[in-house]
């Protein structure tokens, strides 16, 4: 056994101690650790992001305050009031009696894009569940995901439960990393594609996300709200400078609109790129070939604010510039700024029937993005079934940001998650919002129905 399996092999050793101890929680005593945890983060969200922000170089210190402050308290409203423990159902048809157990210790691998909030939120889920956690930090960000990890530390020592119900590794590296993913009882990884297989490929429980392209189709019968839209999906696309995976990345409305949405997203603080020359730089800047053809989004643009990447490519913008929109002559594989961004730059296109813009999105999605989450701004009845129908996305947004597919928002139901399953889509294994149920067991008692038909075999099969 290596030296970093033997480190992992303590860590879940003392995981598992803790684990143990609150095993037998009752549910009110369960839910003070649940708050306890959210509060730490949530009372500690302006410290921890600027740490994030100076360690990691990655968004923006107001985004990473929001996104913790709200979806610690969306989360805790959430969570308030629902069984965890013991009997937390009972289906009177079936008479089934279902009852919540553990799952153990939960290896949470934390990416460099949300290195606290992912404590925070994946942390509550878990100890929902009465698991303990162990964080695998970015090693990008390995400081300020210990820091918020002590925090939580403290607050749980605070209401009399074991401090290590959370655990991290001080000095994150591959191998120690993927030792925790085979030694922990599930996993939790949020990353990119190499991290998620990896951690679908431990032999343990995994759950990953798919990776994002968020398309947005802005239909004919959207009621004319072109302002409205222009700074829904503007103010959506530079949340923490465009890093989320549900920023919005290409958009497509009727071709006889376009003048008058492109002057609202002008007015909304998009610049337009229409010259060629400018609009092939900003590829060459954000894109780099790898060795077998492929594209791959340059690390070195990753939450870069649109201002300075206009900037790098020689052009200049106005001072309060928001975001980036090329207009795009095609679509999937012939432009390469229909792949995801990590930066506040938006493809744009057209399309003259609502056919064509359903194709348009759906190539998109076919080439990257598949699972994740599209964005349909319309009032149109029969189109908003027709996209639930036919887009291979777990989420569609109706009339607003594609950022609340997350959930932290009191305005739609989506479970507030920083994990969004994609499905079979995204070489995931739900398609759904990671919540706390899929880090608990759970035991179905079975009773007899009392009578219960008895059917010959042809009666089975009678319509």
């Amino acid at each position: 056994m290596t030296q970093a399996e033997l480190q992992i092999q303590e860590l879940v050793a003392r995981s598992k101690t803790a684990q143990k101890q609150i095993e037998h929680y009752a549910q009110a005593q369960v839910d003070a650790l649940v708050k306890a945890c959210g509060r730490a983060i949530y009372d500690n969200a302006e410290l921890l992001a600027q740490e994030a922000v100076e360690e990691g170089g990655l968004g923006n210190v107001p985004s990473k305050i929001t996104k913790m402050r709200s979806g610690m308290a969306i989360a805790y409203q959430f969570l308030k009031g629902k069984k965890s423990v013991g009997a937390i159902s009972v289906d009177k048809d079936l008479h089934i009696v279902n009852y919540a157990k553990p799952m153990g210790v939960v290896a949470c691998i934390t990416p460099s894009t949300n290195p606290t909030s992912t404590v925070g939120g994946n942390g509550m889920y878990a100890l929902k569940c009465r698991d303990s956690v162990i964080f695998a930090p970015h090693p990008r960000t390995k400081r300020c995901t210990v820091h918020a990890v002590e925090l939580v530390r403290q607050a749980l020592k605070a209401v009399g439960a074991p401090e290590d119900l959370f655990l991290s590794i001080e000095t994150p590296t591959m191998e120690s990393t993927q030792a925790l993913m085979q030694q922990a009882d599930v996993v939790v990884a949020t990353g990119g594609p190499g991290m998620v297989k990896s951690a679908y490929s431990s032999g343990r429980p995994s759950y990953g996300v798919g990776q994002g392209n968020v398309q947005v189709l802005v239909d004919a019968d959207c009621g004319g709200e072109y302002d409205a839209i222009a700074e829904t999906v503007t103010n959506s696309r530079i949340r923490d400078n465009g890093v989320p995976c549900s920023c919005e990345q290409f958009i497509t409305c009727p071709e006889q609109d376009r003048a008058v949405f492109l002057d609202a997203l002008r007015r909304a603080g998009a610049f337009i790129i229409e010259q060629e020359a400018s609009a092939q730089a900003l590829r060459e800047l954000l894109f780099r070939k790898n060795d077998d053809g492929s594209y791959a989004f340059h690390v070195s643009s990753v939450g870069i604010p649109a201002v300075e990447l206009a900037r790098r490519i020689g052009l200049e913008v106005p001072p309060d510039t928001k975001t980036l929109v090329v207009p795009v002559k095609a679509v999937a594989r012939r432009e390469l700024l229909c792949k995801e961004k990590l930066c506040p730059v938006q493809a744009f296109a057209t399309y003259q029937t609502f056919d064509e813009g359903m194709a348009q999105i759906l190539a998109n999605l076919h080439m990257e993005g598949a699972g994740h989450t599209a964005v349909i701004f319309s009032h149109n009845e029969a189109h908003l079934e027709r996209a639930g129908r036919e887009l291979p996305v777990s989420r569609i947004i109706v009339n607003a940001a594609g950022g609340t597919a997350g959930g932290a928002t009191l305005a739609n139901g989506l479970t507030p998650t920083l994990s969004l399953g994609c499905g079979s889509w995204g070489n995931n294994s739900i398609s759904e919002n990671l919540s706390y149920i899929h880090l608990m067991n759970v035991t179905k008692m079975a009773y007899t129905i009392p009578d219960a038909p008895k059917l010959t075999d042809e009666e089975m099969w009678a319509d």
